[in-house]
């Protein structure tokens, strides 16, 4: 079977009927417990802020303050950044001139937000429901639960809660995950029955992982395998999914809908450019080495290069 967007959120259809059927579930708010990092936040390099190029600035930041619950850092007319707990999990920029991004371009699948339990998806998920947010999928990925958005200018998005790491199972460094049916209205038990009282993750949500389209497998391999640094830890036909400090992944590439496309030419909304964070200055130097042997650019504390498709790559110190 070809993978693509659909048959990979193939439970978008799953989805539909739950909502419909937790319709009339109450919406009251409860106060928050304390929340913590995921450890995935301890992994040696891990994903930061990624950079979208679009057009409607205004119209984008309503969609991530009111739908997806980030809250404005700091705004001006061409830039805004969005975050939880005073972090920057996002940055939109404003462009002139900037077309929307062509079908089978290379460039962001998806950003996948990380809440810190199962509780505080349930909670997000009923508020959505409620507020009769569209989904374009959910999926059980044995080490995860996820739902799946897309934007006003089609950047898709992943909302999700990791399992506990000792329900994970590993075959040697390969981590076994799949995209099962989900259990929707588990999903919002877990978070008691009730919604977030406002749109509004909370504050120690992070950006869990990044997912990419590129134009070939063992390119995007050779760069984030053998130049970044990151262990692969799960192949699927056209796909291949890369972590640090044994994560489940903190990026991904495919090419379901993008094989053999060329360097991206900055003149398209999407992705312009991700933050990888190192934990600290060991591996910051280990990987910072690496890219500016590979013709890489430092700019203040920052080392910049772009994989072979024009994704930009920023690795900074957490």
């Amino acid at each position: 079977m070809t993978l693509n967007r659909r048959n990979f959120l193939q439970n978008g259809a799953a989805l539909a009927a739950p909502i419909t059927a937790l319709g009339g579930i109450m919406h009251t708010a409860t106060a928050q417990s304390a929340l913590r990092f995921s450890d995935t936040a301890d992994a040696p390099v891990r994903p930061g802020a990624p950079v979208l190029l679009v057009r409607d600035l205004a119209g984008l930041v309503r969609y991530y303050q009111g739908t997806i619950g980030l809250h404005v850092i700091d705004q001006d007319t061409s830039e805004a950044q969005l975050g939880a707990g005073g972090r920057v999990l996002l940055t939109l920029r404003a462009r002139d001139g900037v077309e929307i991004e062509p079908q089978g371009f290379a460039g962001l699948y998806h950003t996948a937000f990380l809440l810190p339990d199962r509780p505080a998806l349930g909670r997000w998920l009923l508020r959505a429901i409620n507020a009769k947010v569209e989904f374009v999928g959910a999926a059980d990925h044995l080490v995860s639960e996820a739902l799946y958005l897309q934007d006003p200018e089609g950047n898709g998005i992943e909302i999700y809660a990791d399992r506990p790491r000792d329900q994970w199972e590993w075959d040697g460094d390969m981590v076994k995950m799949a995209s099962n049916a989900p259990d929707i209205r588990d999903i919002v038990m877990a978070g008691g029955g009730v919604a977030s009282e406002l749109a509004q993750v909370p504050d120690t949500t992070t950006v869990g992982h990044i997912h990419l389209r590129v134009g070939g497998i063992p390119e995007a391999e050779a760069f984030y395998n053998g130049l970044m640094n990151f262990d692969v830890t799960a192949r699927l036909p056209g796909a291949t999914f890369y972590s640090t400090g044994q994560y489940h992944h903190h990026i991904a590439t495919n090419t379901w809908e993008s094989r053999g496309a060329p360097k991206r030419s900055g003149s398209v909304t999407g992705l312009a450019a991700f933050d990888l964070l190192a934990k600290d200055q060991a591996a910051y130097d280990m990987v910072a080495e690496k890219m500016l042997d590979m013709g890489g650019k430092r700019a203040g504390s920052a080392v910049s290069l772009a994989d072979p498709w024009g994704n930009l790559v920023q690795l900074r110190r957490a």
